[in-house]
């Protein structure tokens, strides 16, 4: 059930969970560029962000996790898009320093990229991130007030905005995991993150992506692990966002038109991290689900624990996958 004559599959990583290929900063952007020359491919924003650099092209569909599971459980479809127009929420607790940086990157993506930005907005009242890694490895976190993220989303898509960025104010995150440069353990900002876009994504069915602000804004001197590099050399983490939603998907649930569940044709998934909707929708409806071994997180739900998953497929490595899809076209 292919869209388009062209293979259809989905690639993720999930935000926080310590993946060993797309636990870091695009590192896993190279591997799904590859199954995006041969195939359409949805990717969650955390295959292709890369700080200042994004691994999107023009076959991937950038799709937030939340809308991910919505569309795996049949409920909305995707919408190829082109020029969205994005609305931007700044925290309030941004130092006005930090903020005009900011506000020069997304003007600066808008006149390299053309990126259609039609409007920017500061919260009313600040809101407040937290955000720690778990006992087990996990990175979660709390916002303590959304409703003023709420109000500003309200009035972006009242405004004409149709994908909503959103920039928050976090402290320093060096406590929580100093291993992270080294390319060792989670992002510790990741998994809150999600929280954020999950909640926009939920409420208002829009596409949505977060990035995180920080009161330190010098460049890293010293050789950081080449998988966390590109968050190292830039003092905002926004334009990965802004080329990803610059053509994300419009989400739908009209079942008529767009992109079902239907028509996906197999899922990629790290090998140990097949606890979520996706992977349960895909064993419901006999999509083939890829278990990547190069790929292991924090997490260790694997294909012997979902006992009659048969139409999972463990493959040694992501290329292997590639090859197997390919073959069986």
């Amino acid at each position: 059930m292919s869209y388009n004559n062209r293979k259809t599959g989905v690639f993720v990583v999930p935000t926080g969970v310590g993946a060993s290929i797309g636990g870091y900063a695009g590192d896993a952007a190279p591997y799904a560029r590859e199954f995006a020359k041969y195939t359409q491919l949805i990717v969650n924003p955390n295959v292709v962000n890369a700080g200042g650099f994004s691994g999107i092209t023009d076959s991937m569909l950038y799709t937030e996790g939340y809308t991910l599971d919505l569309f795996f459980k049949g409920e909305v479809n995707l919408l190829p898009a082109k020029d969205n127009k994005i609305g931007i929420i700044y925290d309030k607790a941004i130092p006005n320093d930090v903020l005009s940086i900011h506000i020069n990157t997304q003007n600066a993506v808008s006149t390299v990229y053309g990126t259609s930005i039609l409007e920017h907005i500061i919260t009313d009242e600040e809101v407040g991130v937290d955000f720690y890694i778990t006992e087990d490895g996990i990175s979660t976190g709390t916002i303590r007030n959304i409703k003023t993220l709420d109000n500003a989303c309200k009035k972006l898509l009242t405004r004409g905005c149709n994908a909503i960025a959103v920039v928050c104010f976090f402290e320093e995150p060096e406590d929580d995991n100093p291993s992270y440069s080294n390319g060792q353990g989670v992002d510790p900002v990741g998994g809150v993150e999600a929280i954020i876009s999950h909640y926009i994504s939920k409420h208002y069915l829009v596409p949505c992506a977060h990035s995180p602000a920080f009161n330190d804004y010098t460049i890293y001197p010293d050789i950081v692990s080449p998988k966390a590099a590109s968050e190292y050399i830039t003092p905002t983490f926004l334009p990965c966002i802004l080329l990803g939603l610059a053509n994300a998907p419009q989400i739908s649930t009209d079942k008529h038109i767009g992109i079902n569940v239907s028509n996906i044709d197999f899922l990629i998934m790290p090998h140990n991290c097949l606890g979520s909707i996706p992977v349960f929708e895909s064993i419901k409806r006999n999509i083939p689900v890829y278990a990547i071994k190069e790929n292991i997180t924090e997490l260790n739900i694997t294909k012997d624990k979902l006992f009659k998953a048969t139409n999972i497929i463990e493959v040694n490595t992501y290329k292997e996958c590639l090859d197997l899809i390919l073959k069986n076209n």
